[in-house]
């Protein structure tokens, strides 16, 4: 039975017992029907607590809270604080900035905390504009001396706002907290002014935990890899992120096996990895090509799900695995993984479907027909692996059909990675006529990898003049890669125009462009070039609310 309280609410005061004991969603639920049958929902105080606890104490109750926030006619800020924390603690903090919003247009007036909220959400986000309106606001309110609004300024403006304004902030009085001093260390590694991170950090007072990670992680951003792993081998109080750090570090500075080591050295050193290790080890074993540890990794997986299923059977994990296989060759398996999986998010079919498209464009093909009598909506990945599977499997016709579908039914506006899939598939049909067309008629000003795709489907088919062409408009773009020079140079060797190979070879001594050692332009390493370009990750783009 819950009672009605009559004291007032204090922020800082002991949370009674029955909310410290309210931490599974069914209870939550039982304590709220007790509320609604004791006719307590009019009672901010009550109502309150129930909603911190949705927000902030029972896992996966944010949305719960939402709800609740919403029947509330008339919220204090402390309520709105409540949700405003929980969303930008949480996996969508988008939220918090409209539920901010909300807050305003309901006429309740922010505090300090709310501030703190809201910042970090934009900071998390990287909303620019948004997070510029809310210091306009802090100053409005009167806010910007206090210490814990201050820091989320420094941190908001430190990662993705004004950094000589983060400076300005960062003042005798900032000094004095840590997370200030991290904020600015990360913001300038980020910014790639890693001499000025580094030289905060050998200023900082106190190096805890949190700074020597934010250190090693920024080194690695700015892929000063002897720093980071010098500022790693310094470091004697190693957590799971410092090893994530060096790990995942490794992995996108081009260093898999580096990255495979650390793994060793931090199983020996007694710390268990977690799904962010996994994964990035996942990654490594994709590049790698190395088969065997994936698969155990895979069993390790396995073993750890059967204990703690919530850590390790989300859908990043399996998607994860799915692209190991499909990389390392092993398709069955891949499939395997694919067919045994209960929640599919889109990633998942774009990951099987871009694995098969090189060396498996039929079944790669077969799963995108699935997906589409599952009505699964795809994207602009989606069709870059079909076009891909189509270009490699000399589906022309299918591939052109893919492409007008991609416009004409799923309004997909092609960007330059599906018209350099469409010139590869032309290109590889000897179809050289209508990829210069396609080429010529595209919307957006083609790129490097559009008319060196061309030049090497030139090169093949020995069509001179054309890929002269396409040459001349290549170099125009970029005169430092040796392969572009190597394939216009092969074209007019395979002609017998020996003089022009001649010329050809001048011009590239006289752009004094070294060519890699013990490197020849060979198809299959185009292939590789097109596949990692195709594939590099791209930020998706958010909606961004307006704060008046």
């Amino acid at each position: 039975m819950i009672r009605k309280q009559t004291n007032d609410r204090t922020s800082n005061r002991r949370r009674p017992k029955l909310w410290q004991n309210c931490t599974n969603f069914r209870t939550l639920k039982q304590i709220h029907a007790s509320i609604v049958v004791n006719g307590l929902m009019s009672n901010l105080s009550v109502v309150g607590e129930l909603i911190y606890s949705a927000s902030l104490s029972v896992p996966g109750a944010l949305k719960y809270a939402h709800k609740l926030f919403d029947g509330i006619p008339k919220p204090d800020v402390s309520i709105c604080n409540h949700v405003l924390r929980g969303s930008a603690q949480s996996m969508k903090p988008e939220n918090t900035v409209s539920l901010y919003t909300e807050m305003q247009k309901r006429g309740v007036s922010p505090d300090r905390y709310t501030f703190t909220f809201v910042l970090k959400a934009c900071s998390k986000l990287e909303w620019t504009s948004n997070g510029f309106a809310v210091h306009g606001k802090v100053v409005r309110h009167g806010f910007v001396s206090n210490e814990y609004v201050k820091n989320a300024l420094i941190l908001f403006h430190a990662n993705c706002g004004d950094l000589r304004i983060a400076s300005e902030l960062f003042d005798d009085s900032a000094k004095a907290h840590k997370v200030a001093w991290s904020s600015m260390t990360s913001g300038y590694a980020k910014r790639g002014k890693i001499d000025e991170a580094m030289r905060l950090f050998d200023e900082m007072p106190e190096k805890d935990q949190v700074a020597w990670n934010v250190m090693i992680t920024g080194c690695l951003k700015c892929k000063e890899i002897d720093r980071a792993r010098e500022l790693f081998d310094r470091f004697t109080e190693k957590d799971v992120v410092t090893w994530n750090a060096m790990i995942s570090g490794y992995v996108n500075c081009g260093y898999p096996k580096e990255a495979l080591s650390i793994f060793k050295e931090m199983r020996d050193a007694g710390e268990h990895p977690d799904v962010v290790t996994i994964l990035s080890l996942l990654s490594a074993c994709a590049v790698l090509g190395d088969l065997e540890t994936g698969k155990s990794l895979h069993l390790y997986i396995l073993e750890k799900a059967s204990v703690s299923s919530s850590i390790y059977v989300g859908t990043p994990i399996w998607n994860a695995l799915i692209d190991m296989y499909a990389k390392c060759g092993s398709i069955d398996r891949a499939t395997e993984v694919f067919r045994g999986m209960k929640d599919r998010d889109l990633s998942t079919w774009n990951t099987l479907i871009v694995g098969l498209a090189l060396h498996h464009a039929e079944r790669s093909i077969e799963i995108f027909k699935e997906m589409q009598r599952l009505k699964v909506w795809p994207n602009e990945v989606t069709f870059i692996g079909v076009i891909l599977a189509c270009s490699h499997s000399g589906r022309v016709d299918e591939g052109r059909q893919y492409f007008s579908l991609m416009k004409d039914m799923y309004n997909i506006e092609p960007n330059i990675k599906h018209y350099g899939c469409m010139v590869d598939m032309l290109g590889r049909a000897g179809l050289l006529d209508e990829a210069f067309m396609f080429v010529e008629s595209m919307k957006i000003e083609p790129n490097a990898i559009v008319w060196r795709t061309l030049l090497g489907a030139c090169k093949i088919y020995g069509n001179v003049e054309l890929g002269k062409y396409a040459n001349e408009r290549l170099l125009s773009m970029r005169k430092d890669e040796s392969g572009d020079y190597v394939l216009l140079s092969n074209i007019y060797a395979s002609t017998g125009e020996w003089e022009a190979v001649q010329k050809v070879r001048k011009m590239f001594d006289d752009t004094r462009v070294k060519k890699p050692t013990g490197i020849s332009v060979i198809e299959e390493d185009d292939d590789k070039l097109m596949m990692r370009y195709l594939l590099a990750s791209e930020s998706e783009s958010r909606s961004r609310g307006r704060i008046s």
